[in-house]
Formats: structure tokens, sequence, C-alpha cells
């Protein structure tokens, strides 16, 4: 099994399915967002605190392979890695369904740090996630 450096369990809500009975593609966007809020948390920080230093955090792209559907009940992880690509970080989150271990979506969260609403090279991240950081 893969080593992830963070992990969110939740529980798929009857109102996140769409009429066929499954979870909306749109709502894995809010899982992984969710995931990286609470992985911030986690480390001692949040994303409001940076603001108020006027460090900001904004995605710049996003991409979400569907494997497999969630449905309401099911329970789940989103486990997280985090790499650099350049002035990039990317976060790559994997959900998984636990009754059976199944991957049902793989996603890259591209992020870019502003200061001061200045494009830097994420310093501060380098920093804060310097024991996570995958490269």
């Amino acid at each position: 099994m893969k080593n992830y450096i963070f992990t969110l369990a939740l529980k798929v809500r009857d109102y996140e399915c769409d009429l066929q009975g499954v979870v909306n593609n749109s709502v894995y966007q809010n899982y992984l967002e969710h995931a990286r809020h609470e992985f911030l948390q986690s480390i001692g920080n949040n994303f409001k605190t940076l603001h108020e230093q006027g460090i900001d955090a904004m995605v710049s792209r996003i991409e979400i392979d569907y494997k497999s559907s969630l449905t309401s009940g099911d329970e789940f992880e989103v486990r997280m890695n985090i790499e650099r690509e350049g002035v990039k970080l990317v976060f790559k989150e994997d959900i998984y369904r636990l009754s059976d271990n199944k991957l049902c979506a793989k996603g890259k969260v591209y992020a870019i740090c502003l200061v001061n609403g200045r494009l830097t090279k994420g310093e501060i991240f380098d920093k804060l996630f310097a024991e996570h950081l995958q490269n």
C-alpha cells in the first residue's frame, strides 16, 4: 500500500448525490479542498491566518480522474501527498472507499503562492511543509 502524509475520513451525504444515486462529479473537488484545509490545520496553521499575513495559496489547475463512484452513506478517505514542480505545489489526493479500499478518484491540485498580491516561489510553503514534501 502506498504511503501518504495525511488522510482524512469522510462520509457521503445524501444531498451530494445526483439523480443516478452517485456522488456528483463536482463534489469530489470539495472533498479534495476540505482535505487540504484539514491538512494545513493538522500542522498548526490555516488559510485565514496566512491570508491575514498577506500569504495566499491559489489553485491554478485541478485534474481529477474518476475511477469508481461513491454513493450515499459510503465512508471514504482522502489520502494526500505533496510535491514541488517549479513554483507550484502539487497536492496528489486519492479518494478511497473504505468498505473495499477501492480507488474512486485521483486528483492533482496545482497551487501557486502570492505574497502581498505578487507571485512568489512559495518559500513559506517549503518551510511549512518541509517534512512532508516528496521531492
